[in-house]
């Protein structure tokens, strides 16, 4: 069976024997990573912006926690060590050894203030920096799989790795102590791990995966091809899942 996805309908896609495609909308044009922290006084207007990011069909729209500020007097209850490091790896490939929050990474390229809204969405139109995405992928969950088509590029020699992220779509956190203490804080399309899929060799290409790679509190995941030059690169193909 072929269906479009709704959120009323996620509940059931989920459900053991059901085959249901996730149709290509809109093709991304951008993949936005913002790296926040709950124990960040700086980081409120930046989670509202990606909010707001997540309701454009054109944009994924990512947070992922960090934990380096945790000693602040509050842990953050959604931070990966995977995240902060991944943070690094990309200040790293620049060569700036900027890491800070809040701070939006597009398209595995730029980097932005996270807060700074006009910077951002310039970066998201920059041609320099989005290039488009121009590897198409589609998915779809099939019983307990996870199916994935990467398409091709003219020219072959490219090579990237494709990765599943699951995420929960949105999650509501009462900060308690540190500099937000008191505030609630709504965190949209929260990353909750990162999955090797595969590594793609610039053809069409066909993967499969059990849909246990989502971790147990994902509502949905994003699919992230991106060139890897020892650590990630430009993000060259990019694809939601159902709900997002």
């Amino acid at each position: 069976m072929t269906c479009a996805v709704s959120r009323r309908l996620l509940a059931a896609l989920l459900l053991p024997g059901l085959a249901c495609t996730v149709r290509a909308g809109e093709a991304p044009r951008a993949v936005v990573e913002l790296f926040t922290s709950q124990g960040c006084s700086a980081c409120p207007p930046a989670d509202r912006i990606i909010g707001d990011l997540a309701r454009d069909p054109g944009v994924i729209a990512l947070s992922l926690p960090v934990t380096y500020w945790d000693y602040l007097g509050w842990k953050d209850t959604l931070a990966h060590a995977a995240f902060t490091e991944r943070q690094r790896a990309y200040a790293g490939q620049r060569g700036d050894r900027q890491v800070y929050t809040p701070q939006a990474v597009v398209n595995g390229a730029a980097a932005v203030v996270g807060s700074d809204r006009a910077a951002l969405e310039h970066s998201i139109r920059d041609p320099g920096t989005a290039e488009s995405l121009p590897v198409p992928i589609r998915s779809d969950v099939v019983a307990d799989r996870i199916r994935i088509e990467v398409g091709a590029l003219s020219d072959h020699g490219r090579k990237a790795e494709l990765w599943l992220l699951p995420v929960v779509r949105a999650r509501e956190v009462v900060i308690g102590r540190g500099e937000n203490r008191g505030k609630t804080v709504t965190y949209r399309n929260v990353v909750r791990g990162m999955h090797h899929v595969g590594s793609w060799d610039g053809s069409a290409a066909r993967f499969e995966v059990p849909r246990s790679v989502l971790a147990a509190d994902a509502d949905s995941y994003v699919l992230v091809l991106q060139a890897e030059h020892g650590g990630p690169g430009r993000i060259l193909g990019a694809a939601k899942g159902p709900g997002l």
